[in-house]
């Protein structure tokens, strides 16, 4: 087991309240997006809320009540892309416009946790806020530029050169 894994947080603004027609599509695609993350290779740990299915129910900005978050955690950068790119997800992902708005700022941030950490809103936050803050760097990061494991890590035979095969990623 290696001594860290990858934590995930995305935000976004939905266009209108979860139960308004023009989000049903999306509300209807949870279950099946989250099932195919659940059983995805690398797969660790996905926040959810007090009603156990998903994490639409928490609010990461507590005077907004259209922002929602996602929170995951993986076993490396290459499982996290293989799901986010290379599955049905990307189905759901390409359609984002028509639930999401376009955020100016960034609203993902990757990092590593302890093995065996589950992080919190506040914590998932925090790192967007530091990325918005400082830029990539070791603390968080995206895609587009992955950083290793802390020093000593087995985890970081897992990440190679992820920088030249680095897919785009979208802003919702």
């Amino acid at each position: 087991m290696n001594d860290f894994q990858l934590a995930q947080v995305n935000i976004g603004r939905i266009l209108a309240p979860l139960d308004s027609p023009q989000l049903a599509d999306f509300v209807a695609h949870l279950p099946e997006i989250n099932a195919a993350a659940d059983g995805a290779p690398g797969f660790v740990w996905r926040m959810v809320d007090d009603g156990g299915a998903d994490s639409t129910g928490l609010r990461p900005k507590n005077d907004d009540d259209l922002f929602l978050i996602n929170c995951s955690v993986w076993e490396s950068v290459e499982a996290l892309r293989e799901y986010t790119y290379r599955s049905e997800h990307l189905r759901v992902l390409a359609r984002r416009r028509e639930w999401f708005e376009r955020l100016a700022d960034f609203h993902h941030a990757l990092w590593w946790v302890p093995a065996g950490h589950r992080p919190s809103v506040d914590e998932a936050m925090d790192r967007i806020a530091l990325i918005r803050e400082n830029g990539e760097g070791p603390e968080a990061f995206t895609f587009r530029e992955p950083h290793p494991p802390p020093a000593g890590s087995p985890a970081n035979e897992v990440i190679g050169d992820l920088t030249s095969t680095a897919a785009p990623v979208p802003n919702p």
